[in-house]
């Protein structure tokens, strides 16, 4: 099992977080496209119906510069994870950052989005939309 560290700098897995659809998305503050797609993410988490959506930065800085970069781009509702060590992103093979994966409330990946998205637009509902349908993007 990969450890990684929840909104309160706790230890966590994903397998913690299921029960409901969850949006992963793995970023780093490092990543252009990463920072440019986080406040529609950080909007998508407060619409109603949405899926619970975490944040795993791979930033190997403390967290608490990763949680000053958050605020500072105010990004203020989106849960924030955090892998300094990087594991996860290898462990589910996402080889681009920003990588988003989707699961059922199982906590079976159903599809990922490799890049940046505009997680409150057309192709993002027409994504959310199919979550069982298993749609492959990219």
């Amino acid at each position: 099992m990969i450890e990684i560290r929840d909104a309160q700098d706790e230890p966590a897995s994903l397998a913690e977080a299921s029960g409901k659809p969850l949006l992963v998305n793995i970023w780093a503050t490092w990543c252009v496209p990463c920072v440019k797609e986080l406040p529609t993410l950080d909007a998508l988490s407060r619409q109603p119906g949405a899926p619970r959506v975490i944040a795993i930065s791979q930033d190997m800085a403390p967290r608490a510069s990763v949680d000053a970069f958050l605020e500072q781009n105010k990004i203020a509702d989106l849960e924030a994870w955090h892998d300094p060590e990087m594991t996860l992103s290898g462990a589910l093979r996402a080889q681009v950052l920003p990588t988003t994966i989707y699961y059922d409330a199982q906590g079976r990946e159903l599809w990922r989005f490799v890049g940046d998205l505009d997680w409150t637009g057309d192709e993002a509902a027409r994504l959310l939309a199919e979550g069982p349908a298993g749609a492959q993007a990219s």
